[in-house]
């Protein structure tokens, strides 16, 4: 059994700064994770895309925002279970949780803090008989390395942000690319839009409206589509990959059954205080939690993951009275025996 102070469902950015924040008030920290790898949707659906809303980066790509949290918390030594659900959790006699993976690896803690993002994710899959022939096969539902599609030819269908950005993307990186969406009007940005129109008008980028994909070509790999336009008819298009961008369905999955308190597909949480659920000792952090106010960002999971960690000292430390040290005074002091602090200023005495 693996025991731990803190034990964090969800290693995204937000989970792995709660690692940093528990780590600064000498808590020891365990996250589970669905994924195989930590970061999230930040590593697993978009690595590559930049991020803007990050204080004191102007922009910076998820995947190095992910590398940044995992330097930052080294020193504290985190323990993972990745590529593993957390399936159930049981209160046990000594006021402690045990949380059992899908796969039965057990952990316990006082403290469990869900920052599972906005659940799993699963691929909204257009109605295509054979496309599950074809998965991993040329056939993929998210772009985790642009490079695989450089010099191919490449269809995305979609009509929203996702495939808008990936067809401006993909078309400096594949030799062709054909964007296919069933209405003429996109839900996506304006200036994405407008950059996809200036695309095709340069040859760039063929664009297909008004027409839907019904058909995967091709035995051991995707060797082009059929596409069905609403004027023109059958349309085959050769290819060696088709990429359908229709959006992630998030579920809560196991965790719904947990007995907290949702709303809207997220856990209601005390924003007044500490983010604690309707179950004392269990917290939500980030995009997993709902309150008045909340703001679906980055940075407010930052925030609440400092706010809670500051609770959860004085659960697991009731009799303790912690005093907050700033970084800048106190440095950080890993558990590995690393130690950063500031340069102490020399005073010479005036005689």
């Amino acid at each position: 059994m693996i025991k731990t102070d803190i034990l964090i469902i969800g290693a995204g950015p937000t989970g792995l700064f709660t690692v940093f924040e528990a780590g600064l008030l000498k808590l020891k920290t365990h996250l589970i994770d669905a994924l195989p790898q930590p970061g999230g949707q930040c590593a697993e659906i978009y690595p590559k895309k930049p991020i803007y809303d990050i204080p004191g980066f102007p922009e910076i790509l998820a995947g190095d925002l992910v590398n940044n949290l995992m330097e930052q918390i080294k020193p504290f030594e985190p323990g993972f279970t990745l590529g593993e659900r957390a399936e159930t959790i049981e209160k046990l006699e000594d006021d402690t949780f045990l949380v059992t993976t899908n796969k039965g690896t057990k952990h316990n803690a006082p403290v469990v803090a869900i920052a599972g993002g906005l659940g799993s994710f699963e691929p909204r899959k257009p109605p295509i008989p054979n496309i599950t022939d074809f998965e991993d096969k040329g056939v993929a539902y998210i772009i985790r390395d642009p490079e695989v599609y450089r010099d191919k030819r490449v269809v995305i269908a979609g009509g929203g942000d996702s495939a808008l950005d990936w067809t401006i993307f993909l078309a400096d990186v594949a030799s062709e690319v054909t964007l296919v969406h069933r209405r003429n009007e996109f839900r996506g940005a304006l200036d994405s839009v407008e950059r996809v129109g200036e695309l095709t008008k340069l040859g760039k980028v063929n664009l297909i409206t008004e027409a839907e994909v019904k058909e995967i070509k091709g035995e051991d790999h995707v060797t082009g589509v059929g596409i069905k336009h609403k004027t023109e008819g059958d349309i085959n298009v050769d290819t060696d990959y088709f990429i359908p961008l229709f959006g992630l369905s998030p579920k809560l999955g196991p965790i719904a059954n947990w007995g907290l308190e949702i709303e809207k597909n997220a856990i209601k949480v005390d924003n007044s205080y500490d983010y604690q659920t309707n179950i004392p000792g269990i917290y939500a952090i980030g995009d997993v939690n709902t309150y008045k106010g909340k703001l679906k960002l980055i940075l407010s999971g930052f925030h609440e993951a400092a706010i809670m960690c500051q609770s959860a000292y004085q659960r697991i430390f009731p009799d303790k009275k912690y005093v907050m040290k700033y970084t800048t005074v106190g440095g950080v002091e890993g558990f590995d025996g690393s130690k950063k602090e500031a340069k102490k200023e020399v005073v010479k005495a005036i005689i």
